[in-house]
């Protein structure tokens, strides 16, 4: 990645577009900011204000990279849960292989930033978009990029876009999750159609298959172990066939962060092929992991003895209303907190420097710009304690805040991350 790039994200001035920050930062850099080393409770920052924990955060790199070497697997972990170019730095630095994407402008943000291998989890048909990528392939021979194919129609407006370009564009052809499932091809018969396809036409080149495993129709162990096994068999047909002719590896890529057990085991039993296979998986949301939806479905739950990801959000308000004993107010809503998943989870009260349990505290709905909360007799809340809040879905919590706040146990910050959304 470009240190150029990521330095002058420290040069970037704080002002009113970044929300919970301190207003008496205002004119200073980030860079200047984070040498002050303020605390997030007592120097200022204003709420609502969304932090990450630097000891979790570091935690879950850490426990990633060392499951992926374990399982011999590399790594694309999935770059839209954060956007933020400071954290695929950390995750290469953490043995990343590559960053996965899903939409050309993320792509555009993370060749901005010096990413040098992108796999795109999509299939891109935008004629714009492949000749930028096109110009980029052309400017930069190390750049290595990799995209879907799910459709012959879509090979075709791939190949208008990209005639006369300098170098083909490398495509794995996307096996559907099932029937009704979300993109990619329905039958083994329709797979080797596009692979024809793409072999009819020299801006693309095959290098293997692909798809989402979280997608599989009332996933269970047995249904998404038997999908994985499909992609597999795919990949050794192809293989036989010689559709991988002159590559040096075949990409074999799956893994979101609810299945990501069942693909190491799959994938573990890809046999010898023409050339060795790059086992490629693309779990995101372990990053920050998160209190609710990823907390159930995670599968270190299934391989406890492999380890535990843990929580780093927090959102922290503050209490602005106490109507009756049976309703509070804090002033974070639907634009501060994820909630596509789960509402918030009150996990912890501070009044005057102390903080406790968030015991009989329950949040029940949310306004644009409010929480709405229960409260039982066992909540001892007043007008101006600071609520600290469990998020769920670290895709939906990232994509809110666009400088978010590093803070250790005791609340120094030691860093602010920058997100593009």
């Amino acid at each position: 990645m470009s240190n150029e790039a990521l330095a002058r994200l420290a040069e970037e001035r704080i002002d009113h577009r970044f929300k919970g920050l301190p207003p008496d930062a205002d004119g200073r850099t980030v860079a200047e900011l984070t040498a002050q080393r303020r605390n997030l409770f007592t120097d200022g920052f204003a709420t609502p204000v969304l932090a990450l924990s630097a000891e979790r955060l570091e935690h879950n790199l850490d426990l990633m990279e060392t499951y992926a070497t374990r399982h011999g697997l590399a790594f694309a972990p999935h770059g839209k849960t954060s956007m933020a170019p400071q954290l695929f730095q950390r995750q290469i630095e953490h043995g990343a292989w590559g960053i996965t994407l899903a939409v050309p402008h993320q792509v555009r943000v993370a060749r901005a930033f010096g990413v040098e291998r992108i796999f795109l989890a999509n299939e891109l048909v935008d004629a714009a978009a492949l000749r930028w990528i096109a110009g980029e392939l052309a400017a930069d021979e190390d750049f290595r990029f990799i995209c879907y194919v799910d459709s012959v129609r879509g090979v075709e407006l791939m190949d208008a876009a990209l005639r006369g370009t300098a170098r083909p564009v490398d495509v794995v052809v996307e096996l559907a999750a099932g029937e009704g499932a979300r993109t990619g091809v329905r039958t083994e018969a329709e797979c080797a159609a596009v692979a024809d396809a793409v072999a009819a036409v020299s801006t693309l080149r095959l290098v293997g298959v692909a798809g989402y495993e979280g997608e599989v129709p009332r996933a269970n162990p047995e249904r998404v172990h038997a999908w994985l096994r499909r992609l597999v068999a795919l990949a050794v047909e192809f293989d036989k066939a010689g559709r991988f002719a002159g590559l040096d590896e075949i990409v074999v890529s799956a893994g979101g962060s609810a299945w990501f057990d069942a693909v190491a085991d799959e994938f573990a039993e890809i046999p010898g092929l023409s050339v060795p296979v790059l086992k490629l998986l693309r779990s995101g949301a372990y990053v920050s992991h998160d209190d609710g939806h990823y907390r159930k479905l995670t599968p270190f739950n299934r391989v406890p003895e492999e380890g535990a990801l843990e929580p780093a959000f927090r959102l922290w308000a503050q209490v602005v209303s106490r109507p009756s004993p049976e309703q509070a107010f804090v002033n974070a809503g639907k634009r501060d907190a994820a909630y596509d998943l789960d509402l918030p989870f009150a996990q912890v009260v501070r009044r005057d420097g102390a903080e406790r349990p968030a015991t009989g505290i329950s949040v029940t709905a949310l306004s644009d710009q409010h929480a709405w909360l229960a409260t039982t007799d066992e909540a001892d809340l007043e007008v101006g304690d600071w609520l600290g809040m469990g998020l769920s879905h670290p895709c939906t919590s990232f994509d809110k805040w666009q400088l978010i706040p590093v803070a250790e146990a005791d609340g120094t910050v030691v860093d602010y991350l920058r997100t593009f959304f």
